[in-house]
């Protein structure tokens, strides 16, 4: 067991540091201020840099590295915001990485290497009006009649809805009941019936636009069918990585949070000295650090567990809610030290904390990864259902 990052690892991991840090905070407050997702200029400038499909097959434009590396650039990212990390995010751990193990060839050959070219932005939709912790609710339906696939349905709460150039959407396939029924099918943004909703105001999360997607007899190819009704399980170990996401996105704003307050707190001084000098701060300080650092491991080991696979419902669940619970309670402390400075939109501070409640609303809410724990230490689902 080895807790120390490669020297490969290590040289990843700065070079994103110093890309994020010199060079994203004003973009990170552009995009804060218009509510715009980061713009195609600088998602080519990501892609020059190797950032995006870091894990991604080097035949399909990535880096293929493990999940790991990405990880580590996405923390990196998300230390400046959300926004700016949404992109790398999105490229790494989230609906790319489900096309590139699911779906035939031809799609992917047609989607990825767009995505790790900086061309493309591909979200998940798989929320619903009836449907979010119980997923296995979803109505959006996907017929196939001949060689084609008529979709017809509405999407809530798409991270990426309206802006992104296209969609892998969670839907149930000819009406079958329950998970035997969902599977999953890609959606280019201009295909004729598929239109959106007006975009979400949200507390956080500016940056990262959030529409309702609705589904119109749109007809899709039968290449665009990514998983199969039946394929639930698939798509939920692709989602187990999606969840390690979630985690170090979450943790990004904990750690950025961290960083910034140890620098005020040796400048602030009240009472003739730094504020770091009194015993409280320094209590503060230490918790603030116990905290980032086991969310870390929990997220790491998860990662590395899965190696270059998917990570188990189990070690992704465990870095998920852990990661949540202490990026609200980090980021938190951290306006609290920084008092007005903290609380004023002047400073990076506040969106961290706005931020970081959203991550533990988003990929699944914190009280379901403990469910999801639960679950694993019996070794049985529960029935939510049952009376």
């Amino acid at each position: 067991m080895d807790f120390q990052l490669t020297d490969d690892q290590k040289s990843l991991q700065e070079a994103a540091r110093r890309f994020a840090q010199e060079q994203l905070p004003d973009l990170a407050r552009k995009l804060e201020e218009s509510c715009e997702p980061v713009p195609h200029d600088w998602l080519k400038r990501y892609a020059d840099m190797g950032f995006l499909g870091i894990n991604v097959a080097e035949k399909y434009g990535g880096l293929g590295l493990g999940n790991l590396e990405a990880l580590l650039v996405v923390e990196e990212f998300a230390k400046i915001s959300s926004a700016v990390a949404f992109p790398v995010f999105e490229s790494c751990v989230g609906p790319v990485r489900a096309i590139e193990h699911f779906a035939p060839e031809s799609l992917r050959e047609r989607v990825i290497p767009r995505v790790c070219s900086g061309e493309a932005v591909v979200a998940v939709s798989m929320s619903e009006p009836d449907a979010g912790s119980a997923l296995t609710d979803l109505r959006t339906n996907a017929k196939v009649v001949g060689d084609k696939v008529i979709l017809n349905g509405t999407k809530r709460w798409c991270s990426g809805g309206g802006h992104a150039d296209g969609y892998v959407v969670y839907c149930r396939f000819d009406d079958v009941p329950g998970a035997k029924g969902i599977g999953a099918v890609y959606v280019d943004k201009d295909t004729p019936g598929l239109s959106f909703g007006p975009q979400e105001q949200l507390m956080g999360f500016r940056g990262v636009p959030s529409s309702d997607l609705y589904f119109d007899n749109v007809e899709l190819p039968l290449d665009a069918v990514i998983v199969p009704g039946g394929g639930f399980k698939k798509l939920m170990e692709a989602f187990d990585l999606e969840r390690c996401g979630n985690a170090t996105m979450s943790l990004g704003q904990a750690s950025g949070a961290l960083d910034d307050v140890l620098d005020y707190v040796q400048e602030r001084k009240q009472f003739g000295r730094p504020i770091v000098e009194f015993q409280g701060v320094q209590i503060k300080l230490a918790e603030m650090k116990l905290r980032v650092e086991a969310a870390r491991l929990l997220i790491h080991r998860a990662a590395k567990n899965a190696e270059d696979g998917m990570p188990s419902i189990l070690d992704s669940s465990l870095a998920k809610c852990y990661a949540n619970e202490i990026s609200r309670e980090v980021t938190g402390t951290a306006v609290q030290l920084m008092g007005g400075y903290g609380y004023s939109k002047e400073y990076p501070m506040e969106r961290r904390l706005r931020d970081s409640w959203g991550w533990g609303i988003a990929g699944g809410a914190i009280d379901i990864q403990k469910v999801n724990i639960a679950s694993a230490m019996v070794g049985r689902r529960f029935n939510q259902r049952a009376g």
